[in-house]
């Protein structure tokens, strides 16, 4: 097991693979900024499925046990399920997740269900269609969502994680309808508080929406009360509902940093490794990769960039003198 210079280990690789997304949300994607005239990264420059799972493999060894598919949007790369069903043989892999937006998932569950994968997050901020089409900057409709979460429970998928970014003046006044919706139907929501990710998507401290204030707002309504994390290291404090109808979970990067638990490692769309989230530049694997790197070879490199980590900008961030400075975007190395 590989340690960085506070003693964390890598147990998490978040995989993006593309950096291509079929929505525009405001907190993310901004429509003004990624028209249609962007360039995305070309297919040449992107990983391929079995240079992907190299990659996993060598991380595995090193001791991650969980591996969670993001982008972008990863269900607009084609035959996700062919990378899913390479990753499932993985000796070591315990976790095999996916985080979507929903919009491609129903004519994509069988086959990612039948490939291998073991869990399903759904992004749904709001239920409120006028809110939605607005926040995601398509002007799409929450109907085919929620039509993804459908056939997810379907093919077995039970429960589902949904995540919520919650925006002071946007969302805030529904998130006791979503927590409600989804208690109902047996599933977690996670509310994440609105993230400084990246540097284009105007981000105030006063649109933030605190895990505290979150969890008064719906305890107000249905009663809550904490419950211990799952495992060391878990993302979301959670919170179950007093009369056992389930639990909300709340990601509160910006107000209670989670930084001295982070066992996450990122890989990019085109082969670079980020220990952060807020990171500003990675580190090109994909180079050594296509060059003729050894496993070995590889392993090395991973294992300095891990054991010569520092990482905590949530942490510090209230300290920077320049808390804005350039940071990769969301929509690259995934949530």
């Amino acid at each position: 097991m590989v340690t960085d210079k506070f003693n964390r280990p890598v147990r998490d690789l978040r995989i993006s693979v593309t950096d291509r997304c079929n929505l525009r949300c405001t907190y993310c994607m901004p429509a003004e900024i990624y028209g249609e005239r962007y360039q995305f990264l070309p297919k040449t420059d992107l990983l391929t499925f079995e240079e992907i799972t190299r990659i996993t493999r060598i991380i595995v060894g090193l001791g991650a046990v969980k591996v969670r598919l993001t982008g972008g949007e990863p269900l607009v790369r084609k035959n996700l399920h062919k990378l899913v069903q390479m990753l499932s043989s993985v000796d070591g892999l315990h976790d095999l997740t996916l985080t979507t937006n929903g919009y491609l998932l129903s004519e994509n569950i069988q086959l990612l269900k039948k490939a291998g994968l073991q869990r399903v997050t759904i992004s749904l901020d709001t239920l409120n269609d006028t809110i939605f089409r607005r926040m995601n900057g398509r002007n799409f409709g929450t109907s085919k969502v929620l039509e993804g979460i459908n056939s997810a429970e379907k093919a077995g998928f039970n429960p589902l994680k949904i995540n919520a970014v919650v925006q002071r003046g946007v969302n805030d006044h529904t998130i006791v309808e979503l927590a409600r919706h989804f208690k109902e139907r047996g599933h977690i929501v996670r509310f994440i508080e609105y993230m400084d990710v990246g540097t284009r998507n105007a981000w105030k401290m006063d649109e933030v929406v605190s895990a505290n204030e979150i969890v008064k707002t719906i305890s107000a309504e249905m009663p809550l009360e904490p419950v211990d994390p799952n495992y060391a290291g878990e993302v979301a404090l959670r919170y179950r509902y007093k009369d056992g109808g389930g639990e909300i979970g709340v990601i509160a990067s910006v107000t209670r940093p989670f930084c001295g638990d982070c066992t996450r490692i990122r890989l990019s769309p085109e082969g670079s490794i980020y220990t952060c989230l807020f990171a500003s530049a990675g580190n090109d694997l994909r180079a050594p990769l296509r060059e003729g790197a050894s496993d070995d070879d590889l392993e090395k490199i991973i294992c300095h960039l891990w054991q010569v980590r520092s990482d905590r900008y949530s942490e510090e961030r209230s300290s920077l003198a320049e808390p804005r400075r350039e940071k990769v975007e969301m929509y690259h190395i995934g949530g």
